[in-house]
């Protein structure tokens, strides 16, 4: 079988872009193999701009491929890698969730993948349950959901419906690129607003000032905030690990313009990743507070299923001097382990390198006179939508 044929005659997750030619093999027990493996390596020119190196078939798959030289040199053939979206057609799109560690209790997610590409995301597995791949699958085949805002009205609208903030950005960034033409974020914040329904975001694109005309008002009222993730004020290195997303400046200059316009706004420094860019927490929080945020937060790098792999792979593309170190650290905060689930411990970490993290993030917080006072969002204001077919009330 030739790479050519791989491509066009397989569904997405066995169609690995692979150096060579492929063959089928299976996977025992329906485990994944290890990112990087032969079978998921794709060449740099063919996915250039984009984070993941391999794509290797999700954890659910019965089958794996491997690449060999057909001796074809059907690699010439191959194109680059493109974006492709598909519609998705949910019936709920407010998703619950009672994790004791997470300061929401519902959420928004317009988009399924993520064109931002970061290597170490922890939403990758999710692609897992749609027979694709976490690896260049989850970046480049995303699912879009133009009846949120629909969906949205209808779910605020329900008997027995009570506001809480509602997140986006948990999962997928709501303001990756694709947003541009699709603005389905948007059109959910419009149904916010319209009902006074309190709503945080967190996002690593500057798309987000698009919509101050939105959220300048809401905040006004108390039911708006936004945060910003920057990771590393390295420009080099934010466009190798997280290709697609806005650059650190650009996050800045987002900061800035939300909080000009009354926009209470948070920087997040996320993840931390201990011996690659826990050396620029003091460095990150001063720029975010010279811009104008006065809320702080962090997250500790997290590893979960094929996350695992995926993000090693990229060390050792992209740092190799510091691959070894950078997992010995992650070890040293997990109990020994690459990952650690627990509640209350998988944000932050645990032991004396987690300890020293957490002390100095307090401390440039303390210094740059930020989280002295945590905005809370209203929920009293919330007006619920009329049901379909509901007739208005006289008086």
């Amino acid at each position: 079988m030739s790479a050519r044929q791989s491509l066009s005659g397989l569904p997405p997750a066995d169609a690995d872009r692979t150096a060579a030619g492929t063959r089928g093999t299976t996977s025992p027990g329906g485990s994944s193999p290890a990112a990087g493996g032969p079978a998921a390596r794709i060449e740099p020119h063919l996915r250039r701009g984009r984070g993941s190196g391999t794509n290797a078939s999700g954890r659910y798959e019965r089958f794996r491929l491997e690449s060999f030289d057909d001796g074809w040199e059907s690699l010439a053939e191959l194109p680059g890698v493109k974006t492709q979206v598909t519609t998705e057609t949910p019936r709920k799109i407010i998703t619950r969730n009672q994790s004791p560690d997470i300061s929401f209790d519902r959420s928004i997610n317009p988009y399924r993948g993520c064109e931002h590409g970061c290597s170490y995301c922890f939403a990758r597995p999710t692609h897992a349950y749609m027979g694709l791949s976490p690896g260049l699958d989850f970046e480049t085949k995303l699912f879009a959901k133009p009846n949120a805002a629909e969906l949205l009205e209808t779910e605020l609208a329900a008997e027995g419906y009570e506001p809480r903030t509602i997140a986006m950005g948990t999962n997928t960034d709501p303001y990756q690129p694709i947003e541009r033409t699709h603005r389905i974020t948007r059109k959910v914040l419009q149904v916010l607003a319209r009902h006074n329904h309190p709503v945080g975001i967190v996002t690593k694109n500057h798309l987000v000032t698009r919509d101050i005309d939105i959220l300048g008002p809401m905040a006004e009222k108390g039911l708006a905030k936004v945060a910003l993730s920057i990771t590393t004020m390295d420009r080099e290195l934010a466009r190798n690990m997280e290709p697609r997303a806005s650059t650190p400046q650009r996050r800045l200059e987002a900061i800035l313009r939300l909080t000009e316009a009354g926009i209470p706004t948070t920087v997040m420094v996320a993840p931390v990743i201990p011996g690659l860019n826990d050396s620029e927490i003091e460095s990150i929080l001063a720029a975010a507070s010279a811009a104008g945020a006065r809320e702080a937060g962090y997250v500790m790098l997290r590893l979960p299923l094929e996350v695992r792999d995926l993000f090693v792979d990229w060390l050792n593309c992209n740092v190799p001097d510091r691959a070894g170190k950078v997992m010995s650290l992650v070890r040293q905060m997990r109990g020994g382990k690459d990952y650690d689930a627990d509640f209350g411990s998988r944000m932050r970490g645990t032991g004396p390198v987690a300890w020293s993290i957490g002390r100095r993030f307090e401390i440039a917080t303390d210094r740059n006179k930020m989280n002295r006072e945590r905005v809370s969002l209203r929920t009293d204001l919330f007006e619920k939508p009329l049901k379909r077919g509901a007739q208005l009330a006289l008086f």
